[in-house]
């Protein structure tokens, strides 16, 4: 697959490709990423590629001529390399939010081309002409789609095959399917007993039993009871999508209410 990232500032996105485990996924080239500075593609002497908003009002938009002429160059190399058309992406506020299932479609796809907005925001000439599809992260303003590319980015490549060092290491991840939807459980590791100010913390007994049954329920009850805590919003759309057993249930039962002391 391909991503190609529109961006004033392709220096942030840069350590993405070169850092961490994930950058398996790119230098393996499964998941290609190709990085265009939109002032490449802007006239005059300062490269400019926002001005006033029509009708008054505080900041600067991008223009649309500048990101028009980055996407058809973006395109035209998309012919050259036999790249089938891939579907333009702006984040923006407006946009569906991204959660795992929008992770997952965009891990099987083909790709897209990512555009970074800035400053008020772009020429909505651009978006109308354009943009085939809008992304948020969340009910809250960035400073650029740079962080939400790199969002989108990690998540996908973290999917690929032979990415991470246990290919099943994803599938536990909270919103995964392979838990039903649920926050993942807690996790432990060495030493057993870790002291601390307030005194001694001890792994919980049933994870050093040896009872793969014992502790596969306990961490789906630990799951459970993160989520009914945490996100009692997504515990709803598990139970309303029949991911939860009798014994799911039983064991809610006997849980504090959404915003009670642990």
């Amino acid at each position: 697959m391909r991503f190609d990232v529109i961006t004033l500032f392709p220096e942030l996105l840069a350590p993405l490709l070169t850092q961490g485990i994930n950058r398996r996924a790119y230098e393996s080239g499964q998941v290609e990423v190709v990085l265009w500075q939109l002032r490449d593609f802007a006239e005059g002497n300062y490269r400019r590629v926002d001005d006033r908003p029509f009708g008054g009002g505080p900041g600067m938009v991008m223009m649309a001529e500048p990101l028009a002429r980055c996407l058809a160059a973006v395109r035209a190399a998309h012919q050259a390399r036999g790249v089938p058309p891939l579907p333009v992406v702006l984040f923006s506020p407006l946009g569906r939010r991204l959660d795992h299932a929008g992770v997952q479609a965009w891990s099987d796809s083909a790709g897209a081309v990512l555009v970074c907005g800035r400053y008020e925001g772009i020429d909505q000439r651009f978006i109308d002409a354009h943009v085939d599809q809008q992304i948020s992260l969340g009910d809250f303003v960035l400073s650029g789609g740079e962080i939400a590319a790199m969002a989108l980015l990690d998540a996908v490549a973290r999917l690929q095959p032979g990415v991470l060092n246990d290919q099943g290491s994803h599938q536990q991840d909270s919103f995964n399917p392979a838990l039903d939807g649920l926050l993942d459980c807690p996790h432990y590791t060495r030493p057993e007993v870790w002291q601390t100010p307030s005194g001694a913390m001890s792994v919980p007994e049933v994870l050093l039993s040896g009872n793969h049954e014992r502790i596969a329920r306990f961490r789906r009850e630990q799951s459970l009871q993160a989520t009914a805590r945490w996100r009692p919003d997504v515990l709803q759309q598990v139970r309303s999508q029949g991911g939860l057993g009798k014994k799911d249930e039983a064991f809610l039962a006997t849980c504090p209410p959404p915003g009670a002391p642990a």
